[in-house]
This record gives C-alpha cells, sequence and structure tokens, in this order.
C-alpha cells in the first residue's frame, strides 16, 4: 500500500512515498523467535497501460523455518539461536532460488531489529550485515511490529483500519494517524499468545505445528464455558491472572487430562511443599459470567471458600476436560480483545479491524471480531498462516517502504534492539495528549525516551 490514511473523517493527503523509477528488490529476514525466515518482494511502478496507479507489489518467495520443542517444553533463546545459526545459509538460499534473482539484483537487505529474544535477533542481525558487506548492499532495520502490520495491509488492501496485533509477545490496539502508528491500548502482563502457548504446555498439547494452533483444534470440542476472570482495564487487558484461573482447573479433582497426562495433582512433589488442595472459582455449563477486577487487591479474585471447591468436586456432573479449558480460555480471552477494539474503533471513527500476528491466524478470533465489525457496519481483515505467523517477507514489505522513503541504516547502528517497541509507545503521548501545550508534550517525550 502505497498511501497512509490518517483518521476518518480527516481529509485525506497526499502520500509522502515516491514511487519506485523501476524495479525494487529487497530480501528480508525475520529470526526475533522460533522461526527464522527470508523472504524477496519486488516493488515496481505501474504497469502501462492499465488505469491502476498504485506500485506493482509482488511477493517472489517467502520461506521459513520453526524450531520445535518437545511437548511441555518452551524454547530458549540460546537453543533458538542456535536453530537460526544452522537453517539462516538453507533458508536464504531457498528464498532466493524461489525468486529466481541473484544476490547482486538486490537493493537492499532488511532484517528484524526488534522487539524480540536476545540470541535469536542477534543472528538475523549477524546474518544481514555479512551478506551486506559481501555484496555492497544497502542494510534497512525494520520494527518486527511495523513489519506484520505493513504486510497485512497489503495483503489485505485495507485502507483504514484499526490493527489488532496478537502474537507470542505482543498484544496491542494500533490505529495509523499522521505517519505514525499510534497504540490505542495493550497487554499489561503477558501476550494474548504467550498465554495460549503456556497453557497448552500444562495440558500437554504439542508444540507441532504450534501451541495456540493445538489448543484452537482442542476448543472446538469443549462443550462447557467456565468462569474465568474478565480482565479488561479500560483500553488495557490483563491476561496473567486469567492463566492462574484456568490453570487452578487442572488441579481439581473432576479435571479430567488427556489419557497420556497425569493430573496435576497425581504428579509426585519434588519439594517439601505439601501438596494442597486447590482453590477454585465456581463454574457454569452454558454462560460465562463476567468477574470484576479489584485493581487494588488484584490476587483476591481467584481465592474462594473451600467449601465450593469441596462441592465441585463432589459432584459428578461438573466433569472438566482439557477440551473446556481450551474453549473457556479462548473465549473469555478473545472477547477482552474485541471488546478495546471496539473501543479503538468507536474513539477514531473507523469501521474495519486487521488482525495481525501469529494468534490472528485463529478463526475463532476472526469470527468473533467479524460478529462486532458487522454490527458496526464494518469488516474485519485477515491474513492466512504465510503472512500472519513470523515471516520473512513482512520484513522485507516494511523495509523497502522504508527504503523507498531514504530511510538505511548504518553498519554502526545496526544492533539489535529487544525492546524496539517503544519507538511505538512514545506515540501515545501525541495522540492522548492533543490538546496539552506543545512544551509540555516536549518534556513528556523527553522523559519516555
Amino acid at each position: 500500500m502505497d498511501s497512509h490514511p490518517i483518521a476518518s473523517g480527516s481529509k485525506k493527503k497526499p502520500s509522502p512515498l515516491p514511487k519506485p523509477t523501476r524495479k525494487l528488490l529487497c530480501l528480508g529476514i525475520e529470526g526475533s523467535a522460533n522461526k527464522f525466515g527470508a523472504g524477496i518482494i519486488s516493488h515496481e511502478p505501474p504497469r502501462a497501460g492499465t488505469m491502476k496507479k498504485a506500485t506493482v507489489v509482488t511477493v517472489l518467495s517467502n520461506v521459513r523455518h520453526t524450531y520445535i520443542t518437545p511437548a511441555g517444553e518452551g524454547f530458549l533463546p540460546s537453543d533458538t539461536a542456535r536453530h537460526h545459526r544452522e537453517w539462516a545459509v538453507k533458508v536464504i538460499k531457498e528464498a532466493v532460488r524461489k525468486a529466481g534473482v541473484r544476490m547482486e539484483d538486490l537493493d537492499v537487505i532488511a532484517f528484524t531489529k526488534g522487539p524480540g529474544m536476545g540470541g535469536p535477533l542477534q543472528v538475523g542481525a549477524l546474518v544481514a550485515r555479512t551478506l551486506s558487506l559481501l555484496h555492497n548492499i544497502p542494510l534497512v532495520g525494520v520494527n518486527h511490529c511495523i513489519g506484520h502490520i505493513e504486510m497485512g495491509r497489503q495483503i489485505t488492501s485495507s485502507t483504514n483500519p484499526i490493527v489488532l496485533y496478537v502474537s507470542g509477545g505482543n498484544t496491542q490496539v494500533i490505529a495509523y494517524s499522521q505517519q505514525r502508528y499510534r497504540i490505542f491500548g495493550e497487554t499489561l502482563d503477558i501476550a494474548i499468545g504467550n498465554c495460549l502457548d503456556r497453557f497448552a504446555r500444562v495440558i500437554g498439547l504439542p508444540n507441532d505445528p504450534s501451541p495456540g494452533y493445538n489448543i484452537e483444534v482442542e476448543a472446538r470440542r469443549g462443550k462447557r464455558l467456565v468462569v474465568l476472570p474478565y480482565g479488561t482495564k479500560g483500553m488495557d487487558i490483563t491476561l496473567a491472572g486469567i492463566l492462574t484461573s484456568v490453570e487452578a482447573y487442572t488441579k481439581n479433582k473432576n479435571y479430567r487430562p488427556f489419557p497420556h497426562q497425569p493430573r496435576s495433582q497425581d504428579i509426585p512433589q519434588t519439594n517439601n511443599t505439601p501438596n494442597k488442595p486447590p482453590l477454585l472459582p465456581k463454574m457454569t455449563p452454558t454462560t460465562s459470567t463476567e468477574v470484576k477486577d479489584d485493581p487494588e487487591n488484584f490476587s483476591n479474585k481467584f481465592e474462594i471458600t473451600r467449601q465450593i471447591s469441596k462441592d465441585i468436586e463432589n459432584t459428578n456432573q461438573d466433569i472438566i476436560t482439557p477440551q473446556d479449558l481450551c474453549h473457556s480460555l479462548q473465549e473469555t480471552t478473545f472477547a477482552m480483545l474485541v471488546e478495546i477494539t471496539e473501543r479503538a474503533m468507536a474513539h477514531v471513527g473507523s469501521k474495519d479491524v486487521l488482525i495481525v500476528g501469529g494468534v490472528g491466524c485463529n478463526l475463532r478470533l476472526q469470527e468473533m471480531m467479524g460478529i462486532m465489525t458487522s454490527e458496526r457496519g464494518g469488516r474485519v481483515f485477515s491474513t492466512d498462516q504465510s503472512f500472519c505467523i513470523d515471516n520473512g517477507i513482512m520484513i522485507a514489505q516494511a523495509g523497502l517502504l522504508a527504503f523507498r522513503m531514504g530511510k538505511v541504516t548504518k553498519m554502526e547502528n545496526s544492533g539489535v534492539t529487544q525492546r524496539y517497541v517503544r519507538s511505538l509507545v512514545k506515540t501515545l503521548l501525541v495522540y492522548h495528549f492533543r490538546n496539552i501545550p506543545l512544551s509540555i508534550l516536549k518534556l513528556l517525550s523527553h522523559l519516555t525516551s
């Protein structure tokens, strides 16, 4: 997409992005988490004889390899970096081969500068610097979050959507205005993808193809909805407490784990801590009741009398399955995401939503968001797994857009930044405090830099 409209209701300004005068090629390298990806994209001038004036964008290749750990285990930065070092050359060679180009044909090499895991990020940056020096090709460091958004906008042709960015490391509601992405709401603790992945490990789901996908599959078989805390905090959400609460259900006597997995209380204790009976929230077979959170006493929402816990355990009809918990976790957390997204839509007057990030592949999330947007006369946009999950082509797209704007990363500035997302957060000041004097804005901006 060449133009970035500002918020609805404002007059559309011409895009500052210059049109390419020739075919431009970019290699994108992504390695911020457990996937190493490489992709090559081209931007060409509008073809002669066509009515369209937009730049012709073509995905020439998009290759990636995923580091998968055994069931019940996450991935450590050191092990993930080792995986990236092993697969970097193979993945890039395959991307170049599929694109039908030579390294010398590239105009720019883009790499993920951050945010992400330090070790894996460094591998991607090192590979990009090496190729840049070997072939004398300019470098562009890319914000991983922007890569997701720009590729989503390009694939779906969405013009002015509210963006819901949901992945293993990020959960944000974002809008674009005045050539900046502005964060309206985000998670206050863990990301939605991290929440799903960690629960998948608790109930013994495999990591292949991904824990989140396996949660989605099991959730479709769920038959009941258990009560979980509903953690919206204005435009933000909190997920750590929900994870703690749903994990508590796995320690209940009425919980029936997968055949290959023992119940939590059946696992021998490895320390001297006594195996105390779990304290669980009350369940209902069909509906979910909103649980109000007390920010002053957050931990108390998980505490309940032993009598209620005992009553649940003694009721034969109250069988809890992993599928029920997967279903309940999805329904509760996704409802929270839909709520804060709708608030952002109302704030800026936008009718459309673009879902990006790995969790954006979840069909239930897309369905729930579609119901909300249709009620507002809008649409929901999403992509398939080729572009939703971390990949190199999204880094190539964002990098080539930056390159066309004249941005190049110097070699001495090509290090990685695990908290690169701060560049997005700082733009909050301009939006939320637009009525505050400029002198105060400058002071606030200085304090957050």
